[in-house]
């Protein structure tokens, strides 16, 4: 079987987005490769082997176009309502808390957060499948 690794996003200005994956998600660099035209860093933490995969094109001036293809990435946490607080006070500007129901079931509760390239994070409180 396949194990899935990591998966990767192109960044604008390194430095900012190390600053905000480390302050939302405690994600630090694993491995940095440095090429003439681009760099990769990965990032990793201590919950999980799987990793984001930065790449910086060093000939990118303006912000990337996202496109209507690119969903989220998902991370679970332990105290959703405490991580919501901290990336307020972070000033991270988490979107509002969400319930999502079926039938009166609660499926997942999450905030989505925006990193500084525009790509979305949904934060989901560890309940059911998302562990």
């Amino acid at each position: 079987m396949a194990k899935i690794i990591h998966t990767m996003i192109r960044v604008l200005q390194e430095a900012r987005s190390l600053s905000f994956y480390n302050e939302a998600f405690g994600l630090k660099v694993a491995e940095r490769f440095d090429f003439e035209t681009f760099t990769l860093i990965y990032l990793r933490n201590e919950e999980s082997n799987f990793e984001l995969e930065l790449t910086v094109n060093k000939d990118q001036s303006g912000p990337y176009n996202l496109g209507n293809g690119y969903g989220h990435i998902a991370v679970c946490v332990d105290d959703l309502d405490a991580e919501h607080a901290r990336f307020e006070a972070a000033e991270l500007n988490p979107k509002k808390l969400t319930d999502f129901k079926r039938d009166g079931e609660l499926i997942a509760r999450f905030f989505f957060v925006v990193d500084p390239d525009g790509y979305e994070i949904e934060v989901l409180q560890k309940h059911g499948r998302y562990q």
